[in-house]
């Protein structure tokens, strides 16, 4: 599979990369050792961009993939986050991009990771609290240092980009980006445009929803956070399924299955744009990149945008102190 670039500064990646929070936390209980056979399984199939951050499984994930990387190390494009403090038990702590706080969670996710250099590390949620020419100075630091090879910001809004590319050059923005998920169009993508920065969506599935495969609330564990989340609640519950309802219909037709649909819409947006969906199953890894054999047409894609329009989605994407971590 031919790579995509991210940014100007040289980074490439494959055109899909895979999502490692699931495998620690979230979405209900998960198998260390299928986790560890999806991450070969998805590198023998041509996927070389991994994905993780230091708060999934408040350092769990990077540990469980650490292995994996060490062995593949030259392979392999890692990207981590940092910025979501958590407590010893997990608890929520806030956002913090106060310079030492960078170094120090650089410092641990390089340990954890097994790695002397991070590919790519972001910024997981911008902190209000402390100006974000100073957290990318910070970050740009440990990039002279050796320490991490390019810079990303997430969920990070318009000005914040344009001030924090005139630091450093910020090579990819991670921001939720799907069939439901399309506010970004308006302006962020615009200005990642502008300034040359990848974009790389994360719930690229609508946290699953778009497989077609949650039919009810009570499809998902007991555990997993969708449970409450306003999108998969009530009426917007109800409504939402309206909407994969259409993509099914759309999927049906091209003989693919909806989650291939969804992430080839994706890909079709522009070379500037890798998914990374996120799975701890390896047969819905290989069903995600069989996305790639799909091609849409003008008329397909007109079809799925009016199936889909921006906004036609019931529900916010967090609960309201979830809302309150995003850079709008």
């Amino acid at each position: 599979m031919a790579n995509r670039k991210l940014g100007r500064q040289g980074l490439e990646v494959s055109p899909l990369g895979l999502g490692c929070m699931g495998m620690s936390e979230f979405y209900g209980p998960a198998d260390e050792r299928e986790s560890l056979r999806v991450l070969e399984k998805a590198l023998d199939s041509g996927i070389t961009f991994f994905d993780t951050a230091d708060m999934y499984g408040n350092g769990h994930n990077e540990q469980l993939i650490s292995p994996f990387i060490v062995k593949n190390r030259e392979r392999l494009t890692i990207a981590t986050k940092f910025g979501n403090v958590r407590g010893p038990n997990g608890e929520r702590l806030g956002v913090n991009g106060r310079p030492e706080y960078v170094r120090e969670s650089c410092e641990k996710s390089l340990r954890r990771l097994g790695v002397d250099t991070i590919d790519l590390y972001y910024q997981h949620r911008v902190d209000p609290d402390t100006p974000i020419e100073e957290t990318v100075g910070a970050m740009s630091r440990l990039v002279e240092e050796g320490k991490v090879r390019y810079l990303g910001l997430s969920e990070a809004a318009p000005d914040t980009i344009r001030r924090a590319h005139a630091v450093h050059p910020v090579s990819a923005l991670q921001t939720e980006y799907s069939l439901w998920s399309r506010d970004i169009e308006d302006e962020i993508l615009p200005v990642c445009r502008e300034l040359g920065i990848g974009f790389v969506p994360y719930s690229p599935l609508g946290r699953g929803f778009l497989t077609g495969q949650i039919q009810s609330p009570d499809d998902l564990e007991e555990d997993d956070f969708r449970r409450h989340s306003p999108r998969f609640q009530g009426e917007n519950f109800k409504k939402n399924l309206e909407l994969v309802e259409r993509i099914k219909e759309i999927a049906g037709e091209k003989g693919c299955t909806p989650p291939q649909l969804a992430l080839a819409w994706l890909l079709a947006q522009g070379d500037d744009i890798v998914p990374i969906p996120g799975t701890k199953r390896e047969k819905y890894l290989l069903e995600n990149i069989g996305a790639l054999r799909v091609s849409l047409t003008e008329d397909e894609l007109k079809r799925i945008d009016e199936a889909a329009p921006k906004g036609a989605t019931a529900g916010l994407r967090y609960h309201e102190a979830g809302m309150k971590t995003l850079n709008l």
